[in-house]
């Protein structure tokens, strides 16, 4: 069997494995930014309805601040949809430092991440302190 058009395929990656040179040089690349914090919300509030809607859209933001940091596994939509999880679980409406910090590890699954988010201190991230 042959086929009469060559196939088109499409493929997604999260660059956390580099792709193999012979492949790449076949393909056409198309690079998507990251979605902006409502848009983040509006995933995740899809994705745990027992959230509030506040909690969805400042976790949102700061999962954005977090990528401002030189981590090796930026959170995404996924880890969005894990920390509000965690918050809704602990009945957390409006993100805090004492929430994050009881969190920390629904948002950040790398341990050197971590310790340098730890480090900028839960004030940081929820917009408190911008040291």
């Amino acid at each position: 069997m042959r086929a009469t058009h060559p196939p088109i395929v499409i493929l997604t990656s999260t660059r956390t494995r580099d792709l193999h040179d012979a492949l790449t040089r076949r393909c056409l690349y198309h690079w998507i930014d990251y979605p902006t914090p409502q848009r983040i919300a509006e995933i995740v509030r899809c994705r745990v309805p027992d959230s509030a809607a506040p909690i969805a859209l400042q976790a949102a933001s700061a999962i954005t601040r977090l990528r401002s940091l030189d981590l090796a596994k930026p959170p995404g939509i996924a880890e969005a949809i894990d920390w509000v999880s965690a918050l809704t679980v602990l009945g957390v409406d409006q993100l805090d430092a004492g929430g994050v910090d009881r969190t920390w590890g629904s948002v950040l699954k790398n341990r050197d991440d971590l310790d340098l988010a730890v480090g900028r201190g839960a004030a940081w991230l929820v917009g408190g302190d911008h040291g």
